[in-house]
């Protein structure tokens, strides 16, 4: 008699492992499911640590390599939490040779941290991508999932300067 294997509960009692048992139920345990189990499990935790992710490898039966190399492969995949705010550089060559490493250069001065990055206040998230599409308006810059082009550094600044200093949700509430 074949049975699924089981998922042994998480031993930190956290619910969301539960609704990612139904994820890779869901997926009969597939090896072949594992970028829309890393995807599931994203979307419930927020970004992928190595528990969640040693978690998948030993529901899957597949080496924890492989899905650490997977997650880590992928940049849509976020090992660390992000911020309040994202701002991505496209670093293609058409926002390249526009300028946009000049302007990453300036995020990273004004804000104290690098690419891949996210501020010690958890309010902004520094990334880049390879393209995000919009070359002819280059250099291109993402903030918030607002597509952004034909940019300075200065502008840049000032447009994230704006988002950062809007009060959070969590700042805003008696």
């Amino acid at each position: 008699m074949n049975r699924a294997p089981e998922t042994p509960p998480h031993p930190s009692g956290d619910k969301r492992f539960k609704l990612l048992d139904v994820a890779i139920k869901r997926h009969q345990f597939r090896q072949d499911a594992l970028i829309e189990l890393l995807h599931a499990a994203q979307e419930l935790f927020g970004f992928l640590d190595s528990d969640v992710l040693i978690y998948i490898a030993r529901a899957l039966r597949a080496p924890p390599s492989r899905v650490y190399g997977v997650a880590t492969f992928y940049n849509f995949f976020k090992m660390r939490p992000a911020g309040e705010h994202t701002c991505t550089v496209c670093m293609g060559t058409a926002c390249y040779v526009k300028g946009a490493g000049a302007i990453l250069a300036a995020l990273e001065r004004e804000h104290g941290i690098r690419a891949g990055e996210t501020t010690s206040d958890q309010r902004l998230s520094l990334v880049t991508a390879r393209c995000v599409g919009a070359c002819g308006l280059a250099p291109a810059v993402v903030v918030d999932e607002t597509l952004e082009g034909r940019l300075t550094p200065e502008a840049t600044l000032e447009r994230v300067r704006q988002i950062t200093r809007a009060a959070s949700p969590a700042e805003t509430k008696p």
